[in-house]
């Protein structure tokens, strides 16, 4: 056989070991899809993995995960948004098609969008503010996505020329941009922080946000308020006979819970040769075994205290505070601005966006508290929406501690009136005896 040929027939064999099998399975579990991946071993396979089940939002259920040697196995146990197992084929060859392939890498560019990215100093009516200076340089808001955590702010905003509906490259307007951007973010007290960019495309918008925020140190900054009881409870020891360090995590579930973890680990050079997730009920719980990209484990009570709060930040930046929102109307130039505006002017903050365009419709998901992070006023929530459209902008979800509020009422008025019943039926005994007088 000549070199060429047998070059050839290595490479086959190559790509065939590379290539992940993929077995997509309805049989085996009566409440869950099972999706089971085989494939060759390389750092960032598994968030790979778990992304292209993300993206689709599939709830992740259960999984198991074993990575030694050089190969990496993974069993997914996996469900719709309303809880039921995979039917759709078309859903299911793509699953499929998209983890068999993601060995040669997967981007989500910006289709022809100019990306920007700002971090910074959080404050009330920021977004308003940026929203504006966008309207005011003729830049359409296409996407976005905002997180805050910890007093700090996330963005990344897909935008195009007002005029040609094209990617904005002329560098001249670019340095407007971002200088114009810079003022808005730095305010009156964040000159060092405040960080804007601009570029053409961007890996994958909800990874990059996790990047930003943990280059920014989210995670070692004192929150402004703490208003969350239920914290995450993590752990990290070392089992040193096995040469691992073992993450435990304990956290209410939510949806792409796995995803933030396991690309916290993979940004901070962990790699994950076991691991175990389980949902009961509305709680998450996942135990992960790793070390170091050079095969070490976690060497000091410092870096466990980091890895700690680094995965404290990664569940908690896409926790959602507040009265979610969703505004669902006709796209026009400067809708955004006047929205954020509307919002700042009434004490709202917006702790968390969600920003789409499509065939000039938008559909974009807010949520927010008052000004002080606290729960927002009822009424100041009607007002907005007849100012914005009673139409146009609904409440979608209530914190889980409105309806603890509203029962804790009902139920003060319940006792409120047993109370006065048995106050009147003593009184009655009372008089019945007499041992007291009648006021009539």
């Amino acid at each position: 056989m000549e070199w060429t040929a047998c070059l050839g027939e290595y490479e086959k064999l190559v790509f065939r070991m590379n290539t992940p099998r993929v077995v997509i399975d309805n049989a085996v579990c009566s409440t869950a899809t099972l999706v089971k991946v085989d494939s060759a071993r390389r750092h960032g396979i598994l968030l790979e993995a778990v992304q292209v089940l993300t993206d689709l939002n599939l709830s992740i259920k259960k999984a198991y995960i074993s990575s030694d040697g050089r190969w990496f196995m993974a069993v997914f146990h996996v469900t719709d948004q309303n809880g039921n197992k995979l039917t759709d084929e078309s859903v299911i060859n793509y699953i499929e098609q998209s983890l068999e392939t993601i060995h040669f890498g997967s981007s989500n560019c910006s289709n022809g969008l100019t990306a920007l990215e700002l971090t910074g100093t959080d404050r009330v009516g920021l977004l308003s503010e940026v929203f504006a200076v966008l309207a005011d340089l003729q830049c359409i808001v296409v996407e976005s996505k905002v997180w805050t955590h910890n007093g700090r702010i996330a963005s990344l905003i897909y935008v195009k020329d007002c005029d040609s509906g094209c990617p904005i490259e002329d560098s001249q307007k670019i340095d407007r941009i971002e200088a114009r951007l810079r003022n808005v973010l730095k305010g009156d007290n964040d000159i060092r922080s405040a960080k804007t960019s601009v570029s053409m495309a961007v890996a994958h918008t909800e990874r990059r946000l996790h990047q930003m925020m943990f280059a920014d140190r989210d995670y070692d900054r004192k929150p402004v308020l703490q208003h969350c009881t239920n914290s995450p409870v993590i752990t990290v020891q070392n089992w040193a006979e096995r040469g691992y360090s073992i993450v435990n995590i304990q956290c209410k579930d939510r949806a792409k819970l796995l995803f933030d973890v396991v690309c916290t680990l993979t940004d901070m050079d962990y790699v994950v040769f076991h691991a175990t997730i389980n949902t009961s009920g509305d709680r998450g719980y996942m135990e992960f075994y790793i070390r170091h990209t050079d095969g070490t484990p976690i060497s000091s009570e410092p870096e466990q205290q980091r890895v700690i709060q680094c995965l404290q930040a990664a569940v908690q930046r896409r926790a959602s505070e507040g009265v979610r929102l969703e505004l669902c109307t006709e796209d026009r130039q400067g809708l955004l601005a006047y929205v954020t505006r509307t919002f700042r002017e009434n004490g709202l903050n917006v702790t968390r966006a969600e920003i789409s365009t499509t065939t000039d419709k938008v559909l974009n998901v807010f949520y927010v508290t008052d000004a002080m992070g606290n729960l927002a006023d009822a009424k100041t929530i009607e007002s907005v929406r007849q100012k914005i459209g009673l139409s146009n902008l609904k409440v979608k979800e209530l914190p889980l501690i409105y309806h603890q509020k509203r029962e804790r009422e009902e139920q003060q008025g319940v006792g409120g009136a047993v109370l006065l019943s048995l106050g009147s039926l003593v009184r009655r005994n009372l008089y019945n005896l007499g041992l007291i007088r009648s006021h009539s």
